[in-house]
C-alpha cells in the first residue's frame, strides 16, 4: 500500500458524530490522517482551537494513524508542510458541495499536490452540524445523539454556561 497522508480540515466547533464518522472512514483509506483544527474568522467560536484539538484527540485516540494539529494558515500550505496528497471533506447537502467544490478548485490552484476527496455523510448525520449542536446545547437541550460520548459532558457543560 502506498503511504498517503490526508488532511481532514475543519473548525470542529464542537466536534460531532458526523466529523468522527468522516475521520474514521478516512483512516481506513489513508495511511495517515491529520485532523487540522483551523480557526474560521467567519464563525464565532464557542471553543478555543486548543479545546477543539483536545476534544478531537480524545475522539480519535483509538485510531493509531490519526493525529490532531492546530493550523492557522492556508490549507494549501499545510498540505505541503505535511507532505500530504489528499484533503478529505465531508458533504451533507448540495449547498455543501457548491462551497467545497469552489474551495477544492482554489486549493488545487494554489497547490497542484492538493487533491480533494469528498465523503458523503451517512444518512443519520445528514442534518447534523456544529451550529445546530451549539444552538441546542446553549438552550439546555440534549445533544447526546449528536456528539461523541467521550466529550459529551464537556461540550454540554461548556455550552450551557454560554446561555
Amino acid at each position: 500500500m502506498n503511504q498517503i497522508t490526508a488532511i481532514c480540515p475543519g473548525s470542529f466547533d464542537p466536534v460531532t458524530l458526523g466529523h468522527t464518522d468522516i475521520i474514521t472512514r478516512a483512516s481506513k483509506m489513508f495511511s495517515k490522517v491529520i485532523v487540522a483544527v483551523m480557526p474560521n474568522a467567519k464563525k464565532q467560536s464557542a471553543f478555543t482551537p486548543e479545546e477543539r484539538a483536545e476534544m478531537l484527540s480524545k475522539c480519535v485516540a483509538n485510531l493509531p494513524n490519526v493525529e490532531v494539529e492546530i493550523y492557522d494558515g492556508l490549507l494549501a500550505d499545510f498540505v505541503d508542510l505535511k507532505n500530504a496528497k489528499a484533503i478529505v471533506k465531508g458533504l451533507r447537502a448540495i449547498s455543501d458541495f457548491e462551497y467545497e467544490f469552489q474551495m477544492a478548485l482554489m486549493n488545487e490552484k494554489m497547490n497542484k499536490n492538493a487533491e480533494t476527496v469528498f465523503f458523503t455523510t451517512r444518512a443519520e448525520n445528514l442534518f447534523l452540524s456544529s451550529s445546530a449542536v451549539k444552538a441546542i446545547a446553549t438552550k439546555g437541550g440534549c445533544i447526546k445523539d449528536f456528539v461523541p460520548e467521550c466529550v459529551h459532558d464537556y461540550i454540554a457543560t461548556e455550552l450551557a454556561k454560554k446561555n
